[in-house]
């Protein structure tokens, strides 16, 4: 039923479907572990002969309804939960590429997912290029290695707000035999779903507006099924060659479209263990229930901002999508039509030492290492979040030093934009 539904209905519906005499609402299944009556029973479990649940490190009934629920509202045809959006974009990674491979992404991403590709990664023997996601075609193939496995960027980069061109990266993927692999945290598939669009694999940090409320920290990993691992099998051995940790088993031939999430499950996960826990996925789901209210009062709320902070002259200059006249405007018609995401940037008159402390002056709006929930909050990522790039680094990633990251909640507008004029006549 869930694959005809709507986004609003899919947000409440999907994932768990009871059957008579069960629960309405999605248990917690808080258990490590589950019984089984016969020693074969479990044994056909731990060698992917049948599905089932043996312990919650890798699959637990919870988890797994609300990774369906994502994976029907990116369109995809599996998802896997894990503890942390950093840990999502990890095995995403990982999943595919090992030592003496390579990795192509835009520079303007988080500075963590950042931090994670250029110096942990690295560390694995994983290298990586960043380029301008705005560059051509050519000046962006020209990274693209032998040995490069798959492109990344983000929807909506975090923080400089920077609209990815998803057909572009696709085109440019999939002219190189990889994967493009896309962060969709900051615009969600209410207002964007990158498959539509060419990409491949999807990753959230489901602590942001999926959650929505600051309440619990996860991740997720959503596989369109579309990337056609065998045509490429040389590349991705992994995948398309016999796991010696399973008998053999090679997953592209076992699984076809969900090789790549049953790889990161029952291998990854097994081995690294970043699972989400059953009582955060339950939470999750919560937020995921009143997703597709929420994002539009963000957007509202955020435009509403936007066009104040643009209008008034102690600020430098606003980046936000959806003002007419912004760099990414086109972009944002093109790709996020219904609107784009409740996070803007902008600088102030004066630089840095202006920055903060306009933010010690706020009242409404709190200075929290957090972003994209309920609450208006604001960020100095160069002090902050981004602290350890270098200045060059930060230019490189979008980040200017005296860049604010301001996060519209879903209060009433006009009292967030008295919150922000307050502190700046201080």
């Amino acid at each position: 039923m869930t694959n005809k539904l709507k986004p609003e209905s899919l947000c409440v519906q999907a994932g768990w479907q009871p059957k008579k005499g069960e629960p309405r609402v999605l248990p917690i299944y808080q258990s490590t572990t589950f019984k089984y009556e016969t020693s074969e029973q479990m044994a056909k479990l731990f060698d992917l002969e049948e599905s089932g649940y043996f312990y919650t490190r890798l699959q637990n009934p919870t988890n797994d309804a609300v990774a369906a629920k994502i994976a029907a509202l990116e369109g995809g045809v599996a998802a896997m939960l894990t503890s942390s959006g950093q840990a999502a974009n990890f095995f995403a990674f990982f999943n595919i590429c090992e030592a003496g491979d390579h990795i192509v992404s835009a520079s303007s991403i988080y500075g963590g997912t950042y931090n994670l590709l250029a110096v942990t990664l690295k560390k694995l023997g994983i290298e990586c290029t960043f380029i301008d996601q705005d560059a051509s075609d050519e000046e962006i193939g020209k990274a693209f290695r032998p040995n490069t496995k798959l492109l990344f960027g983000e929807t909506i980069a975090n923080p400089g707000i920077m609209v990815l061109d998803i057909e572009k990266f696709a085109r440019i993927a999939h002219k190189h035999g990889v994967p493009l692999v896309v962060d969709n945290t900051f615009a969600t598939p209410i207002n964007c779903r990158p498959f539509e669009w060419g990409a491949d694999i999807v990753t959230h940090s489901t602590t942001k507006y999926m959650d929505g409320h600051a309440t619990t920290v996860g991740g997720c990993i959503v596989d369109s099924g579309n990337f056609d691992w065998e045509a490429h099998a040389d590349k991705y051995p992994g995948l398309c060659q016999p796991d010696p940790s399973y008998h053999g088993l090679t997953y592209s031939k076992a699984f076809g479209k969900m090789a790549f999430i049953t790889k990161a499950t029952s291998q990854l996960m097994r081995d690294l263990g970043s699972i989400q826990s059953p009582q955060n996925a339950f939470l999750l789901n919560l937020g995921l229930e009143t997703l597709h209210l929420r994002m539009p009062q963000h957007c509202k709320n955020a435009l509403a901002v936007a066009t104040w902070l643009k209008n008034c002259d102690k600020v430098a200059w606003v980046h936000y999508p959806e003002l007419p006249g912004d760099k990414y405007y086109d972009l944002a018609k093109k790709y996020l039509p219904n609107g784009s995401c409740g996070v803007l940037s902008f600088g102030l008159k004066g630089g840095r030492d202006i920055a903060i402390r306009f933010m010690d002056n706020l009242q409404l709006a709190a200075i929290v290492t957090h972003v994209a929930d309920a609450r208006t909050c604001v960020l100095h990522p160069a002090s902050h979040t981004h602290r350890q790039l270098t200045d060059e680094q930060l230019i490189e990633a979008g980040v200017a030093p005296d860049l604010i990251r301001f996060s519209v909640g879903i209060e009433n507008a006009d009292d967030i934009i008295a919150d922000i004029e307050q502190a700046l006549n201080k």
